[in-house]
């Protein structure tokens, strides 16, 4: 008999098992990020656990999306894995059916990103190959950079990204909103280091500079609503910059559709379709 757990977060024991597949598979640990405090109830694993181990996942996050006025409700599907001597007994198939049953009707949409692997096994359950697209734009800058790197490691630079966050003015054209513990996934472990600080207008920008390129995943501001001006606190260095999402404006943007090598973007439920329809692509920071 196979039984599926999930709200086990809090379980010492099937947390620590979870964690010791995810690094086998994925070379993942989610246990920083539980203790840090910022694994909530928008992160769900659906587990199937055989003699108190985990032995297959799938994992439901809640990432609800602003577009325009409104604010979707999307599932994003992720951490699909299975232990492998417990591989080709159809155990992702039984976990994807107790996702449908519990979330296809109360969700707007749901989507995951899959690898070229199992391109035929998410069309079973009636996703289909969706679409993402990228802006960018060359930069004029000028004057000198305005922004300093704020180190992630500890709670007070937490908590004063998190104030911010709070008190967001920013926006982009699909944000994810009601999930502040997926971004701190990002900026308290692997993007410690590419999160910058505006002082005087209480800006936080997550962003990756390479040379005179720049890719921004998200902006945070208290004051600031106009890209360009945020753009321009990167001073003269920058010339290229990539977007890690939509923009509100896109005059004089390029975009183009945006495909990541070994990695298609499949989606379920019509209100997916917006995707496309207004060329909007899933915020880097809300892939999980």
């Amino acid at each position: 008999m196979h039984t599926i757990v999930k709200d086990y977060r809090n379980d010492d024991k099937l947390r620590q098992s979870f964690n010791k597949l995810a690094g086998n598979v994925f070379g993942l640990n989610f246990e920083y990020w539980y203790q840090s405090g910022f694994w909530d109830d928008n992160y769900n694993p659906y587990s199937i656990v055989m003699d108190d181990k985990v032995v297959a996942n799938v994992s439901v996050n809640r990432t609800d999306m602003r577009i325009g006025d409104e604010v979707k409700h999307f599932i994003q599907l992720g951490t699909v894995m299975t232990d492998e001597a417990y591989r080709n007994q159809g155990l992702i198939r039984k976990i994807m059916e107790q996702i449908e049953m519990d979330h296809l009707e109360n969700v707007d949409g749901m989507y995951l990103f899959a690898s070229d692997s199992v391109l035929d096994f998410y069309p079973k359950f009636g996703f289909k190959k969706s679409v993402e697209y990228q802006y960018s734009k060359k930069v004029t800058n000028t004057g000198a950079c305005q922004l300093e790197q704020v180190i992630m490691n500890h709670s007070a630079a937490w908590n004063s990204l998190q104030d911010v966050m709070d008190n967001n003015v920013f926006r982009g054209a699909c944000d994810m909103v009601n999930n502040d513990g997926l971004i701190f996934f990002y900026a308290s472990q692997f993007m410690q280091e590419c999160v910058f600080y505006h002082k005087d207008s209480e800006t936080y920008v997550i962003a990756e500079p390479e040379g005179e390129s720049l890719f921004i995943h998200n902006v945070f501001s208290k004051t600031m609503k106009n890209l360009d001006d945020v753009i321009e606190f990167f001073g003269t260095d920058i010339k290229e910059v990539t977007l890690g999402f939509a923009p509100e404006k896109v005059e004089g943007y390029e975009v183009q559709e945006f495909h990541e090598e070994d990695c298609t973007f499949f989606a379920i439920g019509a209100e997916m379709d917006v995707m496309k329809e207004k060329k909007l692509r899933i915020p880097t920071l809300a892939h999980a």
